[in-house]
This record gives structure tokens, sequence and C-alpha cells, in this order.
């Protein structure tokens, strides 16, 4: 199981915060015993980009070797 302050990897693009498949977050709360997770995505200069509910089945651990991507963060229009 995956836990609090673990970090995860996006299995699929969540548009309406502008991130994509592939996407490092943080486990920042467990939901009823994994079955969902409370993720933070952050950019490499330190700004919170989004911090999303997830079900399980929408991230993962991170797999060994692994290279981490660098991306820009486009804007995000709210309605």
């Amino acid at each position: 199981m995956i836990r609090e302050l673990e970090t995860v990897v996006l299995g699929e693009d969540v548009p309406e915060h502008g991130l994509t498949g592939g996407d490092l977050g943080t486990v920042v709360l467990v939901h009823r015993g994994g079955a969902g997770y409370e993720v933070e995505f952050v950019t490499l200069d330190g700004e919170t980009a989004a911090v999303v509910t997830l079900m399980a089945s929408q991230v993962r651990p991170i797999a060994r070797r692994e290279l981490a991507h660098a991306r820009l963060l486009e804007a995000v229009a709210f309605a």
C-alpha cells in the first residue's frame, strides 16, 4: 500500500488541474485504507500546482530505474 509522504506517479491525465500522466506527486493523505489518495503536485521551484483527490487506480508507486522528466505547467482556466 502507498503511504503518506510517498512519491507517486500519475497514471492518467487530469486536464482540469493541468496534470499529465507521468507527473510526480506526494501523497498527503490516504483515504479508506488505500482506496484513494490526496496527492500534492509541486513545480520544481516549489510552487504547489495542484492538490487532487485520486482513486488508487489513478496513481502508482515509482518503479525501479525510472527517470524524472521536466515539463512546463500550462495555465489552467477555472470556470
